[in-house]
């Protein structure tokens, strides 16, 4: 399917510094988000703590409960349905520093603290994680990140040109580093499934972004004479076309998933959406600037 007229040349570039401007103030409002808070909002994967999986007679009332553990004086509690509705159960997650403790005095805390209000409730398990754990998992996380950005720089400088490799990891880093101030802006949780959706951005921007270095490198080939900012906007227009369709069909599973995939994959979907957005948008806004913008600086030999 053809959505852009064959022919039509969109002059893309000629807006890359208002993209630059667009990128300059997701990056920084990240970053003073995340001076603000302190730190990234992290889950009892990284942080440590309890989650304790629930059961309740009836399908349980999250506000009710919400207001019910906060007169409690647990300290930062979250709380988030698990499974179908029909499950009737909750994941309640507590921090390490919890009156309640851990083991069987955390277990026997609960039961004295719900079966007043919920007679028949069930504590099904209990899983602990402490803070050097989470720590671990922390360093993990960071070590796979960079560990597919470096695959990610040596494949396509190989590929293509180091040009185009440090253009890929420099619109990477850009996808990465907006998808986490996002996070940090609306104060989501930064969980190990957060990591995954991040991983999975960082492959779909890759992708979107190698076909547009393939387009760039037929056309240097077909139009040796042209000079390479027209050539650019010729090659992101016409890999328009695939790129709205593949991020367009992606979307709408993505949605499907932000608004009708529970609470327990929210965050993973909406990391995820925002990923699928910014990694469109980067490959045009990003990358091909990027390449011409090194290519200027260091024009490349006659045999590179």
């Amino acid at each position: 399917m053809q959505l852009v007229k064959e022919g039509t040349v969109i002059d893309f570039l000629g807006k890359r510094f208002y993209a630059g401007i667009f990128s300059a103030i997701l990056l920084v409002g990240g970053v003073v988000s995340i001076l603000m808070h302190q730190g990234l909002n992290y889950g009892i994967d990284f942080r440590g703590g309890t989650n304790i999986q629930i059961r309740f007679k009836e399908v349980p009332n999250l506000d009710q409960l919400r207001n019910f553990f906060s007169k409690q004086d647990l300290g930062n509690v979250m709380l988030q349905t698990f499974g179908a509705v029909e499950d009737r159960e909750i994941l309640l997650g507590l921090s390490v520093d919890n009156p309640l403790g851990t083991g069987e005095k955390l277990t026997a805390g609960l039961r004295e603290m719900l079966q007043p209000n919920y007679p028949e409730m069930e504590i099904r398990r209990i899983e602990t994680i402490g803070p050097k754990v989470g720590d671990e998992l922390k360093t993990s996380a960071l070590q796979a990140i960079l560990i597919a950005l470096g695959l990610v720089l040596i494949y396509i400088t190989f590929r293509f040109q180091w040009r185009q490799g440090i253009a890929a990891i420099i619109t990477l880093l850009h996808d990465v580093m907006v998808v986490v101030g996002i996070f940090s802006i609306f104060d989501k949780e930064f969980t190990l499934p957060v990591i995954a959706a991040l991983l999975t951005v960082v492959g779909y921007s890759l992708n979107d972004t190698i076909v547009i270095f393939d387009r760039i490198r037929e056309n240097i080939s077909k139009f040796r004479k042209r000079e390479l900012l027209p050539l650019i906007n010729q090659s992101v227009t016409e890999t328009l076309s695939r790129t709205l369709l593949t991020s367009g069909t992606t979307l709408m599973v993505v949605l499907a998933l932000v608004f009708l995939g529970g609470e327990i994959i929210h965050d993973f979907a909406f990391a995820l959406l925002v990923g699928v957005l910014i990694g469109t948008y980067s490959s045009i806004y990003v990358a091909s600037p990027t390449v011409l913008w090194l290519t200027k600086i260091a024009p490349p030999k006659t045999s590179d």
